[in-house]
């Protein structure tokens, strides 16, 4: 089996062969990959904890039992939870009719295992042989797989940046609109008009999605309900389950669970 730690040098592959699965796996401490790019399209799965992924003007969540598609030439990094388990899928351009912009897949059980089980075989196979045969059955169950928003959009501008660079590091700063615009030197009305010019929500929008893809991402890494609650500054678990719920469709126990049981 193809195997590495997540962050090491050298883990960014160029394929020579059309598909190639790599399994991942994190320390005990939050890690990341710093921003990169490679000629093949990436999937990144996340079957144990989270990974998120940033590109140019996104950040992109991968919780359990779904994988965000990275086409090739796309500048990104990847920051994966403490013990999480990660499998890299790299294809080559033109293998497969998938998307050209990133998007987030979901991935079936019987998706997963072909993953895995193609991390486990040896990365170079011949045209027309099993390992051949089965990365195209593989190809051909993942352009059937719906799609899933599981994105914050990420402006370059260098004001909207420190705010969003703030609240993923320290979700609980509970500065509002007046507090920001005050910091930044600009009125209200212009700095909630600059986040809508440039995300497509509100300020207060925009602020409730980065708390959710923080959320979904230490849920995911295995923390509680109440534990991320009073972590994003809620005064109550029950008000973060509501939240979770507006954003979502599901509180957050019934979200993860599902998301874990029906990865088998």
């Amino acid at each position: 089996m193809r195997r590495a730690e997540f962050g090491e040098p050298g883990l960014d592959y160029e394929p020579s062969v059309p598909v190639m699965a790599l399994r991942v796996d994190v320390a005990a401490q939050e890690r990341e990959i710093p921003v990169h790019e490679h000629r093949s399209g990436q999937l990144v799965i996340a079957l144990r904890g989270a990974v998120s992924c940033e590109v140019p003007g996104a950040l992109w969540m991968v919780p359990p039992q779904a994988g965000v598609w990275i086409p090739g030439g796309t500048l990104h990094s990847n920051r994966g939870t403490a013990n999480a388990l990660i499998f890299f899928l790299f294809v080559e351009p033109g293998a497969a009719p998938l998307p050209a912009s990133c998007c987030t897949f979901h991935i079936s059980p019987m998706l997963s295992e072909m993953i895995q089980y193609l991390a486990a075989l040896p990365p170079l196979y011949e045209a027309g042989g099993p390992t051949d045969r089965l990365a195209q059955v593989l190809l051909d169950q993942l352009c059937t797989m719906p799609t899933e928003a599981m994105f914050l959009p990420m402006p370059e501008d260098a004001r909207l940046r420190e705010i969003s660079t703030a609240m993923m590091r320290d979700p609980s700063d509970r500065r509002t609109l007046t507090n920001w615009a005050r910091e930044l030197g600009m009125s209200d009305r212009t700095l909630n008009r600059l986040c809508t010019s440039l995300t497509g929500l509100s300020f207060g929008r925009w602020r409730r999605q980065l708390q959710m893809i923080v959320a979904l991402r230490e849920l995911s890494g295995g923390a509680t309900v109440q534990q991320v609650a009073y972590d994003l500054g809620y005064e109550s678990p029950s008000a973060f389950n509501t939240m979770f719920k507006k954003a979502f469709g599901k509180p957050p126990a019934t979200y993860i669970s599902d998301r874990f049981r029906v990865g088998g």
